[in-house]
């Protein structure tokens, strides 16, 4: 079943979250995953306010958190640390990645 890692961000440091975003963004890649949606109109109904919302889909919630763990992704993690506050989640779909 495909995954979607989704983040939910409010950005402190732009600088040092735009580094981690070029980087991440390799990351997310070499792992098979695409993005569906990366900040754009959003609408708050519960919870903290994060303006910035990122979707992206994975094969499988294996390649999802193996991205996670990789040492890109944590290299590029170390730029966000202090440049803003998250929330991130992966979630199995309910669609087969072929049936899309």
């Amino acid at each position: 079943m495909a995954a979607l890692w989704i983040a939910h961000v409010r950005v402190t440091d732009e600088e040092a979250y735009c580094r981690y975003a070029a980087l991440a963004t390799e990351a997310i890649a070499d792992h098979g995953g695409t993005f569906i949606a990366r900040g754009g109109r959003y609408v708050r109904l519960e919870g903290p306010d994060r303006p910035r919302n990122v979707v992206a889909r994975f094969p499988s919630v294996e390649a999802a958190e193996a991205c996670y763990r990789s040492e890109a992704y944590q290299t590029a993690l170390g730029h966000a640390k202090g440049a803003a506050e998250r929330e991130l989640v992966i979630v199995e779909t309910t669609e087969d990645q072929a049936e899309r």
